[in-house]
């Protein structure tokens, strides 16, 4: 999930096609599995007059190690810096979900 606010606004393609490309080159998960989403923020405060922000919480089934955990986020905020330069505060986030707790229900893809 990605939450953001800009003033100027952002290119919601370029962002979305740079977290599923970074996420998919990790190693960390299968492509298949990855859902990215774009959330706007209607407005910020920052103590520190920031006016700009985009956070990447990334949740991944636990069992990853630290180092690859590391590596996603500093990949994720990299790749974003680079397709966002104005943005002021960019940063990620990565949560273990359990995996005895997480289901999930697909729908079949209707015949062809």
């Amino acid at each position: 999930m990605i939450e953001y606010h800009a003033e100027d606004g952002i290119d919601p393609d370029a962002v979305l096609h740079t977290a599923l490309e970074t996420a998919a080159a990790s190693g960390v998960m299968q492509r298949a599995d990855i859902k990215v989403r774009l959330l706007p923020s209607e407005a910020i405060l920052f103590g520190d007059g920031r006016r700009s922000f985009i956070h990447v919480t990334i949740s991944l089934l636990a069992g990853r190690t630290p180092e690859a955990k590391l590596a996603l986020a500093e990949a994720m905020t990299t790749g974003l810096r680079a397709t966002c330069p104005d943005i002021e505060a960019i940063s990620t986030d990565i949560r273990d979900m359990d995996p005895f707790c997480y289901k999930k229900s697909l729908r079949s893809p209707p015949p062809a």
